[in-house]
């Protein structure tokens, strides 16, 4: 039986008769919307492999349709597993390894790689199960100050994608002393965004990117919106890493000249904070199509002159 509200890391969570599905607390994913919370439910999973202590089942749901990750061309939208192992990570450090509330998170990398069939839209929401194995594990007294961890996703008993990330977490006080001070909104206009249908949307309302100084150039500047429902779910004092993949993907889409492409593989790795009060640069390089015919392309996000993130994504063409 999965567990979905243990409340320590010892809880045993068993309950007699049928499975209940609800959402796992919000405050265990770092998301103030309850909408916002893809997990289910999660286990340990003592079989799970050659580091039983340490290797987790944590269920997921990804709705039909959503404000953001909206279903394209008979898929469901990518970032949709992505933020699921976002969500894990944070889900397990929590309930599992006893890191408060209240302590922040960072992101150092994130990465999957899937089928198609991953993302096929079906009748009813779509049910998965990230087998989970953390490894690397910082331990700081009875809590953790990072790890890494890898994820196999499993859709109606086949494994579909694999992924993985690792982050690091600090206390309040450690958290206050590098960044107190820092502004939670930005005060510099929104600038113009890129044609919506350049980076597979409807409207402009979801763009991240503005519009190019020079028509055609691979090079955009963010555009953060931190009144954003979903890009910004609740103050932060710095921009979100999703809001950085969206950005990336945005950017392959629009260098590519493929705004439907389904996105199948994507390694990214943070440098620093992308900061709210300055202009942050997004650039693209496409590269050559793998042997699958996939197209490569490689994107940079710089702030200031230095190195934000980068991001290598794989993008499937659309089929006629």
């Amino acid at each position: 039986m999965l567990a979905t509200a243990r409340t320590t890391p010892t809880d045993s969570a068993l309950t007699a008769g049928p499975l209940l599905t609800t959402t796992v607390p919000r405050e265990y994913v770092h998301r103030a919307s309850v909408a916002e919370v893809f997990l289910i439910g999660w286990r340990a999973d003592p079989t799970g492999s050659d580091n039983p202590s340490d290797s987790f089942v944590v269920r997921a749901q990804w709705p039909r349709s959503h404000a953001l990750f909206a279903a394209m061309a008979g898929h469901q939208d990518p970032l949709l597993m992505v933020e699921s192992i976002r969500q894990t990570g944070s889900l397990l450090a929590h309930a599992e390894y006893g890191v408060p509330f209240g302590h922040q998170f960072l992101m150092r990398d994130i990465s999957f790689t899937a089928a198609p069939s991953a993302f096929e839209v079906g009748s009813a929401p779509t049910d998965v199960e990230l087998r989970t194995v953390c490894r690397d594990i910082v331990r700081r007294g009875r809590t953790i100050a990072g790890m890494h961890y890898e994820v196999s996703v499993r859709r109606d008993g086949l494994t579909i994608a694999t992924g993985g990330a690792g982050f690091s977490c600090a206390s309040p006080a450690a958290h206050r002393r590098l960044r107190e001070g820092r502004p939670t909104t930005t005060c510099r206009a929104l600038p113009a965004p890129v044609d919506p249908a350049e980076v597979g949307h409807a409207g402009p309302e979801h763009v991240v990117l503005a519009a190019p100084a020079t028509p055609g150039e691979a090079r955009w500047e963010l555009r953060v919106d931190t009144g954003h429902a979903v890009y910004f779910d609740h103050p932060v004092d710095h921009v979100p890493g999703m809001v950085l993949i969206e950005a990336a993907r945005q950017a392959a889409r629009a260098a590519t000249g493929l705004p439907t492409a389904l996105l199948l593989g994507l390694e990214t790795e943070f440098a620093r904070y992308a900061e709210l009060d300055a202009p942050c640069w997004i650039e693209a390089r496409v590269d050559d199509p793998d042997t699958a015919g996939d197209l490569k392309v490689h994107v940079n996000g710089t702030q200031q002159g230095e190195q934000v993130f980068t991001a290598d994504l794989s993008l499937r063409r659309p089929i006629a």
